[in-house]
C-alpha cells in the first residue's frame, strides 16, 4: 500500500468521526474543500458513493461503511507492522484505548490492570467505564469487553466464558418484605431495573414447566448495574444482575440469592477488538494477559 492510499484512508476515517468534513480537516490540518476533494477522489477511483452529504451531519452509506472497517483494519495492520519492526515486538509499547461495562470493569477487569502494568510498564491504558453500548470505531476504542449476544460485525471476538443472572435482596429487605417463593410474587415486590434504551422491565423466568417473560415493576431504575447493585444491598429492592457482579455481596451475607429454581438466564461475555488477528503487539499482549485471568475470575463462583 502507498503512502499516499494510506493517507487517504486515515483522512476518511477521520470524517467518518467526525460526521464533517472541516472538522476531520482541522484534525490533518487541511481545509474543509480539500478534505471534501480527497473523499470525492477515493469515490470516483473506487466507483462509489461513501459519504452521503446533507446540509447538517455526513453520514456513511453501506459502501462508506465497509470501506471504514477494511480502513481501520489494514491501518492496525501497518501500525502494528511499524511498531514491530522498531522494537515494540521484544517490549510492547503504546496506548490501548479499553470499553468496558460498570461492573465488569470493577469486580473483574480493573484489579487485574496493576499485574499488567507492572509486567508492561511501557504499555499505557485509557480506560472508559460505562455501561453504554459505543461503536469502537466512533469511540476510538481498541478493546472493549460486552456482555450479552454479539451484533454481526467485523470485530474479531474472543470468548471470556458467560455469568449466570441472580435475583438478590438484602436480608432486611427480605425481612421487611418477605422472601418471593414464586415467579407470580415479583408482582408484590420492588424490582429495581434500568433505564438505558435496551433495557426491558421483563426477567425471563421459569413458571408452570416453561420460559416466560415475567414483566416486573419497581420505583427505581439506574443507568449502571453498580448502582442498582449498591441499591439492593441498601435494601430497596430486588436486582437481578451477573454472578459474578454480586459474588463478595453473597459471600459477605450483605445479598441472598432468591428464586433459583426459576430464573434461568445467563449471558456470554466476549473481549472485542479492531484489525485483524494480526494486531499490534500491545493489544495482543494484553488479551494474552487478561484472557486467562478472566476467565478463571468467571468460572469461580460465590
Amino acid at each position: 500500500m502507498s503512502d499516499q492510499r494510506a493517507w487517504e484512508m486515515r483522512v476518511f476515517l477521520h470524517v467518518a468521526l467526525t460526521g464533517s468534513f472541516s472538522a476531520a480537516g482541522r484534525v490533518v490540518n487541511m481545509t474543509a474543500s480539500s478534505t471534501a476533494k480527497l473523499v470525492t477522489r477515493i469515490e470516483q477511483r473506487l466507483g462509489v458513493r461513501l459519504v452521503e452529504r446533507s446540509t447538517r451531519r455526513l453520514r456513511l452509506t453501506p459502501e462508506g461503511e465497509l470501506y471504514r472497517e477494511r480502513a481501520e483494519a489494514l491501518l492496525a495492520e501497518l501500525d502494528g507492522l511499524d511498531a514491530e519492526v522498531s522494537g515494540e515486538a521484544r517490549s510492547p509499547a503504546g496506548l490501548i484505548r479499553i470499553n468496558v461495562s460498570v461492573p465488569f470493569g470493577r469486580h473483574a477487569l480493573i484489579p487485574l490492570l496493576p499485574a499488567f502494568s507492572a509486567a508492561y510498564p511501557r504499555v499505557r491504558l485509557d480506560l472508559t467505564v460505562t455501561d453504554d453500548v459505543v461503536d469502537l470505531y466512533a469511540a476510538q476504542a481498541d478493546i472493549a469487553f460486552r456482555i450479552g449476544a454479539l451484533s454481526d460485525s467485523n470485530l474479531l471476538a474472543v470468548s471470556l466464558g458467560s455469568t449466570r443472572r441472580h435475583i438478590v435482596a438484602s436480608p432486611d429487605y427480605l425481612a421487611a418484605h418477605g422472601i418471593p417463593r414464586s415467579a407470580a410474587d415479583l408482582a408484590h415486590h420492588n424490582c429495581l431495573g434500568f433505564n438505558f434504551r435496551r433495557a426491558a422491565s421483563v426477567w425471563p423466568l421459569r413458571s408452570g414447566g416453561r420460559l416466560v417473560d415475567r414483566e416486573v415493576h419497581g420505583s427505581i431504575v439506574a443507568n449502571n448495574g453498580e448502582t442498582v447493585r449498591h441499591l439492593a444491598v441498601l435494601g430497596m429492592g430486588l436486582a437481578r444482575l451477573g454472578e459474578f457482579h454480586v459474588r463478595a455481596d453473597l459471600r459477605a451475607g450483605r445479598l441472598v440469592r432468591v428464586l433459583d429454581e426459576v430464573i434461568v438466564d445467563s449471558e456470554a461475555i466476549h473481549a472485542l477488538y479492531l484489525g485483524s488477528k494480526r494486531a499490534p503487539r500491545r493489544i495482543r499482549a494484553f488479551m494474552d494477559f487478561m484472557t486467562p485471568r478472566l476467565k478463571a475470575f468467571l468460572e469461580a463462583h460465590a
